[in-house]
């Protein structure tokens, strides 16, 4: 399986080690978050990454070859001119992956324990185009999911702004944890062209599509902000 890692964001909430550097080279414990990443997947049998750059992505690029790309099959999504966040980003590495197989995603910035192989074996059972890692924890938004665990919604906990695909008759509140399982047949599906959010075509197709989450609780820490890796620095030795 391979794996895209979501690495070309600005990281502004990581200032000011991003004005010179990408946030996917930001250390906890000494380590850079892409190369934790990386030997995290690897831990579970993944060797085959896809990797997206635009902000100082020379530094990412250089940075895989001093490591001798970690022993893995990197290619480099190059997103120099354009910064198209992850929508956009997915339909870019759409070379890279388009080949019938399911591949991960995972944001560069994240870190956590969840097991990957049961989220692949829970994707592969359910035969869905994507799904979505979630937990119950805090966060300002959330997404919705009926007793199923099928996406109805989206809220924004701070304003009560909902998206919905039907009434909410109770829905489970969680929050995305950056990680998400794929089936190639979500390219056909994508609608959006250029710069978009992966997660406004997923509310849009939550209209006519199933798309379940997968409900850990495990350890998951967004270091973007200095704050939180001192937090990560806990837990991530």
């Amino acid at each position: 399986m391979k794996a895209l890692i979501f690495a070309a964001g600005k990281g502004t909430r990581l200032k000011p080690f991003t004005d010179h550097h990408p946030k996917a080279l930001a250390k906890v414990n000494g380590i850079p978050l892409l190369e934790r990443n990386i030997n995290y997947l690897k831990s579970f049998g993944i060797k085959d990454f896809v990797i997206n750059i635009h902000h100082f992505g020379n530094q990412i690029v250089d940075f895989l070859k001093e490591n001798g790309n970690f022993n893995c099959n990197i290619e480099i999504s190059d997103e120099t001119q354009e910064l198209l966040e992850t929508g956009g980003g997915l339909i870019f590495a759409r070379k890279f992956l388009d080949h019938g197989e399911d591949f991960l995603i995972m944001n560069a910035d994240i870190l956590t324990n969840i097991n990957i192989t049961d989220l692949v074996e829970y994707h592969k059972k359910i035969k869905d185009f994507a799904t979505l890692a979630v937990s119950d924890r805090e966060s300002s938004r959330k997404l919705l999911f009926n007793d199923d665990l099928v996406l109805r919604g989206w809220l924004n906990v701070q304003t009560g702004e909902q998206r919905l695909a039907e009434f909410n008759k109770g829905f489970k509140a969680l929050a995305f944890s950056g990680v998400h399982c794929i089936n190639p047949s979500i390219f056909e599906k994508i609608k959006r062209k250029g710069k978009f959010s992966v997660m406004e075509e997923y509310l849009d197709l939550m209209q006519t599509e199933h798309i379940h989450g997968f409900v850990h609780d495990s350890i998951l820490i967004d270091v973007g902000r200095p704050e939180s890796v001192i937090e990560a620095e806990k837990y991530f030795k």
